[in-house]
């Protein structure tokens, strides 16, 4: 069988999956296949290619209008495509919930809820603290059979693990489902839809073996392998 994995940027990608919502929900799934390998090829001709991102803890300056952007930078799609049997089998869409992108995340969330000064700042303070202690990812997925995209149960096709450059792997310290999003995950997670499995997976920041992304790695990834393939969504780091 063969089996090609299309890389996509963040605006390509909420393009092409506003399509895949609907060919998904009308069933049309030859249709949604041509609107994927499509929205790759023109990528390919135009060489794009994903923002470096920092994992540095310093203060940031954002304001609530630059959510969008800290969210594109921070969110990767891969498709694993059987070409042979023009079959979509995987699509990831996954946003790296890092110091950076939290930090963004609660100046929208503060000003969509009208927070207090003293309301977002505890809010800030706790979720920057989470990220010392675990990598958390939002992640939403769609395969031919939504049963096996279904990462909580013993019928999922998948196992996903974080991965490095330098070869560390890292299983999954926890995984929750989100069966139906709501309104915040549809409005800051824009991809997140009731056609797809959404999920958080979050990894610990350090095992016995030391961190689970070592200072000197300049690639940090997410892998989803099983019987009928693998694919990865990296984020390269300076």
């Amino acid at each position: 069988m063969s089996r090609r994995r299309l890389p996509f940027t963040h605006e390509l990608a909420t393009a092409a999956l506003g399509a895949l919502d609907f060919c998904i929900a009308r069933g049309k799934k030859l249709l949604t296949l041509n609107v994927l390998l499509l929205a790759a090829t023109w990528l390919a001709s135009a060489g794009c290619s994903a923002p470096q991102v920092t994992l540095a803890e310093e203060p940031r300056e954002y304001v609530a209008t630059d959510y969008e952007v800290v969210l594109g930078r921070w969110t990767r799609t891969e498709h694993l495509v059987a070409l042979s049997e023009l079959d979509d089998l995987l699509t990831v869409t996954a946003t790296f919930e890092s110091w950076d992108f939290r930090w963004a995340y609660v100046v929208r969330y503060a000003q969509d809820y009208r927070l207090s000064v003293e309301q977002r700042r505890v809010l800030l303070e706790a979720t920057l603290n989470e990220t010392r202690n675990h990598h958390q990812f939002f992640v939403a997925l769609y395969g031919n059979n939504r049963r096996w995209s279904e990462l909580t149960k013993p019928t999922s096709a998948w196992i996903v693990r974080l991965i490095d450059d330098n070869g560390n792997e890292t299983a999954p310290e926890e995984i929750v489902a989100i069966p139906r999003p709501g309104p915040i995950e549809r409005t800051y997670f824009p991809y997140a839809s009731v056609w797809r499995s959404v999920f958080r997976i979050k990894f610990p920041a350090a095992t016995t073996n030391g961190p689970t992304i070592p200072r000197a790695a300049k690639r940090v990834g997410l892998r989803f392998a099983g019987a009928q393939g693998s694919e990865e969504l990296h984020w390269d780091l300076n």
